[in-house]
């Protein structure tokens, strides 16, 4: 199984411990609320809502990486697209920013 197979499978069993908050003002209302420990925006995600998610994140000091289309991102999650997803729970965030950044140094290799 290679990283992205793991990031995915991590992101639904994520999703089924209710460890995500899904679309973008639900992910802003937790990142206010200081419960994010991570959020993913879709590499497709449109102009607004990257300055939205990304300026709202910035004010907070909430990780962000951009990842995925919103079709994988949602297929991952068993959902409809998604463009938006907070991670709520450190443990996951962590796990999910290592395997990116896994997956991003086996880009830069290729």
């Amino acid at each position: 199984m290679n990283n992205q197979d793991k990031l995915f499978n991590l992101l639904g069993l994520a999703m089924r411990a209710r460890k995500l908050a899904t679309g973008e003002e639900l992910v802003i209302n937790e990142v206010r609320n200081k419960k994010c420990k991570l959020v993913i925006l879709a590499t497709d995600a449109g102009p607004n809502t990257t300055k939205t998610v990304t300026n709202k994140c910035n004010s907070f000091n909430v990780p962000l990486v951009q990842h995925g289309t919103r079709y994988e991102l949602g297929y991952a999650i068993g959902k409809a697209e998604r463009v938006t997803i907070g991670i709520l729970d450190a443990g996951f965030a962590k796990s999910i920013q290592t395997l990116i950044r896994n997956i991003n140094e086996e880009r830069t290799y290729d």
